[in-house]
């Protein structure tokens, strides 16, 4: 598949990265990603969104950010040789733009890269993107019971908004979506 490159404000977060020695690339993620993307999904959520749903996150008001196996990664790394990595594909991002407004919509990565520092670096990456695009709010939502995203958006900075009471199904029932933004500073 080609990977195209990645915008210059991911480039010095990617740089970064790669001297801590992760074997993982950011890569802008194009249409032809959305299989993988689904299969990623029903690995990491207990409702994923669908081939159709991800598919339209790809035109004008998004960016689909993704994080993969470098291409010089060491292949013993538990990175690169986890039985469950979707053609290198570790984990997306996906954003939507409306004017000065960006609201992460999904953020999924593989559960066994869980916790190991990728989900922190998809987050800088969309932060950046917000502040490389003029945003002036970084919103999200995120399921009362996910404890880890939540830990890692207060980290972050992002600040509860918002509830909706009964938003996402569970098991039994549902629970609460936990509303959260982030101010962006323009530096």
């Amino acid at each position: 598949m080609n990977t195209p490159s990645v915008d210059s404000p991911f480039a010095a977060l990617l740089a970064t990265q790669l001297n801590l020695g992760l074997p993982v690339e950011l890569v802008s993620l194009t249409p032809t990603y959305v299989p993988q993307m689904a299969q990623l999904e029903s690995l990491a959520h207990s409702h994923p969104m669908s081939e159709g749903n991800l598919a339209d996150c790809f035109g004008h008001l998004y960016r689909v950010l993704g994080l993969k196996l470098s291409a010089g990664s060491d292949a013993n790394t538990d990175a690169a040789s986890d039985p469950d990595s979707v053609d290198g594909l570790l984990g997306f991002a996906i954003v939507q733009q409306i004017v000065d407004e960006v609201t992460l919509l999904d953020i999924c990565l593989l559960p066994s890269q869980q916790s190991k520092g990728y989900g922190k670096l998809l987050l800088n990456a969309v932060v950046a993107s917000a502040k490389a695009s003029a945003a002036v709010v970084l919103m999200l939502e995120v399921r009362e019971s996910n404890l880890a995203a939540r830990a890692l958006y207060q980290k972050a900075g992002f600040i509860e908004s918002g509830r909706r009471k009964g938003y996402y199904p569970i098991a039994g029932g549902k629970e609460d979506a936990i509303l959260m933004d982030l101010a962006i500073t323009q530096e």
